[in-house]
Order: structure tokens, then C-alpha cells, then sequence
């Protein structure tokens, strides 16, 4: 292996896989990118912006994202339990670079789709 590739060899110790494995999968960017334009949300706020998750799911999530300190979570202690989730200032610093993936996605997606189908063909 290239010496130049070694620091990507170990999936543990590997910066770049070991942060998108975190939040690269179907919900984490969509979590933070309602964060990002709603601001402080509560649990079922969420769940409304992003209907076609899971309560499970988008609890597992934020858990995840909370563990990465990109998310934080307040217990507001009242009855019935208030609970609402907003994004850190690592979870800030990370949108633009989300943002950078939104924009390159919307302007190759139709290139893309297209792509898909000559290969496919």
C-alpha cells in the first residue's frame, strides 16, 4: 500500500471514515440541515419536518449525532417532559461543507441519473 494511503487504511483510526460513517448515512445530514434552517426543534417537530423517519430511527440518530457533539440535547424538567435538540458549534461548523454537498448535488444529479442509465443499459 502507498504510504500516502495508510492513514486511511484503519476504519478506527481513519479521520475521513470514521466522520462520514457517523453521519453519512440516510437521516444525519437531513437532521442537521433542519436544524440548521429551523434552529432549536423539538423531538416531534423534528419528526414532522423529516415524515418518512422513524421515531425509532430519528431517536437512534440524534442519540448518534448528540454522542459526536454535533447535536445538543435539553430536558426542560416540566410534565409532561419538554425536550428540544439544536445544533453545537461543531454541528455548525460542519454545515457548510454540507451545504458545498447540497449544492454540487442538485447541479449533478440529473448528470448523474443519466449516467445510471448508460451504465445500466
Amino acid at each position: 500500500m502507498e504510504k500516502k494511503l495508510e492513514k486511511f487504511a484503519d476504519s478506527t483510526t481513519c479521520p475521513v471514515r470514521n466522520v462520514l460513517d457517523r453521519f453519512g448515512d440516510k437521516w444525519s445530514v437531513l437532521i442537521l440541515l433542519s436544524l440548521d434552517e429551523e434552529g432549536t426543534l423539538r423531538f416531534n417537530e423534528l419528526h414532522k419536518m423529516i415524515d418518512t423517519i422513524s421515531q425509532k430511527m430519528l431517536a437512534v440518530t440524534l442519540k448518534t449525532l448528540e454522542a459526536d457533539g454535533l447535536v445538543n440535547r435539553t430536558i426542560f424538567p416540566q410534565i409532561p417532559p419538554k425536550v428540544e435538540y439544536e445544533l453545537t458549534e461543531r454541528g455548525k461548523s460542519l454545515l457548510p461543507h454540507i451545504h458545498s454537498l447540497v449544492q454540487w448535488s442538485m447541479e449533478n444529479m440529473n448528470a448523474i441519473k443519466t449516467s445510471r442509465l448508460e451504465y445500466g443499459a
